[in-house]
């Protein structure tokens, strides 16, 4: 599948060409240190040239001319490891500025436009490209001395001779066409060799998140293949970036020996005719060599080339817009009272949500059902902003979301998902990570309540225990984002299929603990189980991405295609809602459910659950 290339808007400024104004000091300095070395460096010929013929001239030795060549040595060396710590130290600063500054746009915008990129793609952009684009103020900064040198060394010859210097300037415009070549060559293979990555680390993304789809139905060698696909474009985008570098090189090794030669024929005639003298000789040669000596320049331009391939990258990125609003806050102690009107959202032209009227009172709880497409996880993803609809608005508590300030907004909506993201080091962290750092004891509240306590306590080093080492099943890890929902309280909550991966009992006590928020936080709980149906509020009913019906879960459950939503391809269920292969609660198709048990809406006084009737149903 080809990635897309999304155009930067026109005229729009590079987000590396601008990381040069946000460390001043540190590139000055760099300049200054690059300056400081090619000056060291086209001093010190002239240095050597009088200092010989001074040697020649038989006089006393010229201990002021050995110590100035000595000292413009050490310091043409000093200058150079300054410029190459500084040049190292500062292009790893602006690569992480960068970063940051792309990833802050990234989840600034609208989440459609953000992650228009393939994972992979974005992954490479967000890594690699940025190293590569963050070094051109660097590079630029230290290329001073690459066109400082060859320009000084002429000069330099046209001080010491006219001739000798003519001779020079007979193989600048083969110079010059090489250089060009160069880094025209350099900056196209450049960027097809950028892309075929991204294509590969695309693919190989698609494969890590299916891999137990993989795994299953014994498809690795297949997926291998797909994955490494790409490395055949790869492997000749490559080999087109070192012949590139390869003609450059073998051209320079044929055309720069010549030169020199040239040069020096001509020096060496100038010296028997008694236009210059051997100290002058000397100075022309090393005046010479530095004209000719590109190498460095080369570098900086292929450099250079690769930095603007990974800019162009980049721009879709740092120009996304940022979510729109109007500085709107949130009416103060408000209930949480939630409308939908008219919603629709598109995605590539295919309707997702089409006339979404709906309204969830405050404080109360609702329950979203409908088949595996009907646009579920949309509407949950509008009702709270994670998704911009395409027609209608949304308003919490009367104010439009889409005018609300995105801070504000995030503190009052919180979201738990069915594959939730474990942030930060260790499993507090997780817990205490949103729009404000929960303090440790609102954390303990929320992993008991989201029943996470039990499991935490078994853990290494419990709460302190890193994630990373953290043995989690699917199960647990729903209930530490679970936590994680419950540990910064709102005036919305919203379940996107949470609770698909809990045991009955752990999914009874969550229920427990969503229900003690009545009254002072509205839930919206994408469902897939009767269960969460039964025990809901009000039941709102997708089908096709439209809004078939509204109402009370018993009302609905007398429309036989209302049942449909929770039968299973095993056999359905029965008048009361209970399955009649005698497994219990069913999911709908496409949960993600591990629970097959009877999954009951109700708990007794004894904490114990159980099974659903047909008075509990109806």
């Amino acid at each position: 599948m080809p990635l897309p290339h999304p155009d930067p808007s026109p005229g729009a400024a590079s987000g590396a060409r601008r990381l040069a104004r946000q460390h001043p000091a540190a590139l000055t300095w760099l300049f200054l240190c690059s300056t400081g070395g090619a000056l060291a460096a086209l001093a010190l010929p002239a240095a050597l040239g009088h200092t010989v013929d001074r040697l020649v001239s038989g006089g006393p030795v010229p201990w002021a001319g050995l110590l100035l060549c000595a000292a413009l040595t050490l310091a043409e060396t000093g200058f150079d490891a300054a410029a190459a710590v500084t040049g190292t130290t500062t292009s790893a600063r602006l690569t992480a500025s960068l970063r940051a500054r792309t990833a802050a746009r990234i989840l600034a915008a609208e989440p459609r436009r953000a992650l228009a990129l393939p994972t992979g793609d974005l992954t490479a952009r967000l890594t690699a490209r940025t190293a590569d684009a963050a070094s051109a103020p660097v590079t630029a900064a230290g290329a001073v001395a690459g066109v400082l040198l060859p320009l000084g060394a002429l000069v330099g010859l046209l001080l010491i001779d006219v001739m000798t210097a003519a001779a020079l300037l007979l193989g600048a415009p083969l110079l010059v066409a090489l250089l060009r070549t160069f880094t025209r060559g350099t900056a196209d293979a450049g960027a097809d060799y950028q892309r075929a990555q991204s294509l590969i680390a695309h693919r190989l993304t698609e494969a890590l998140e299916g891999a137990d789809t993989i795994r299953a139905a014994r498809t690795g060698a297949r997926e291998h293949r797909r994955v490494l696909e790409p490395l055949a474009a790869l492997a000749e985008h490559g080999r087109r970036t070192w012949t590139v570098y390869g003609r450059a090189v073998g051209r320079s090794g044929l055309l720069l020996p010549l030169l020199m030669l040239l040069v020096l024929a001509v020096a060496g005639l100038r010296l028997g005719a008694g236009a210059i003298g051997v100290g002058e000789l000397v100075a022309a040669s090393r005046y010479a060599s530095l004209a000719v000596g590109i190498g460095s320049l080369t570098g900086a331009l292929g450099s250079l080339a690769r930095s603007r391939a990974a800019a162009r990258s980049l721009d879709p990125l740092l120009t996304l817009a940022p979510l729109p609003h109007r500085g709107l806050g949130p009416v103060p102690d408000a209930p949480g009272h939630l409308e939908l009107r008219d919603v629709g959202v598109e995605q590539d032209g295919r309707p997702l949500l089409t006339g979404v009227h709906l309204t969830v009172p405050g404080g109360t709880s609702l329950a979203v059902v409908g088949r595996s497409g009907s646009g579920k996880s949309q509407l949950a993803a509008v009702a709270g902003r994670l998704l911009d609809p395409d027609t209608g608005s949304v308003l919490l508590d009367g104010v439009p979301l889409d005018g609300m300030e995105p801070a504000r907004l995030r503190r009052e909506v919180a979201y738990a998902f069915a594959r939730p993201a474990l942030l930060g080091t260790t499993v507090e962290d997780t817990i205490a990570h949103g729009p404000w750092t929960a303090s440790p004891d609102a954390v303990r509240d929320a992993a008991r309540a989201a029943r996470a306590d039990g499991f935490l306590a078994l853990l290494p080093y419990g709460y302190a225990t890193p994630v990373a080492d953290a043995p989690l099943s699917g199960g647990e890890r729903q209930r530490l984002g679970l936590a994680r929902a419950f540990a910064h309280p709102g005036r919305l909550l919203i379940l996107d299929d949470a609770l698909s991966s809990l045991d009955t009992v752990t999914e009874h006590h969550v229920r427990r603990a969503l229900d003690a928020r009545a009254g002072r936080c509205t839930r919206i709980i994408v469902a897939h189980r009767l269960s969460s149906a039964a025990r809901a509020d009000r039941v709102a009913w997708l089908e096709g991405g439209r809004l078939r019906a509204t109402g009370r879960h018993d009302e609905l459950w007398e429309d036989p295609d209302y049942r449909a939503v929770f039968s299973t391809d095993g056999g359905g269920t029965d008048s009361s809602g209970r399955d009649r292969s005698g497994t219990g609660d069913t999911t709908a198709g496409g949960g993600s459910g591990t629970d097959t048990t009877a999954g009951g809406t109700g708990a007794g006084t004894d904490g114990t659950v159980p099974s659903l009737t047909a008075a509990e149903t109806r």
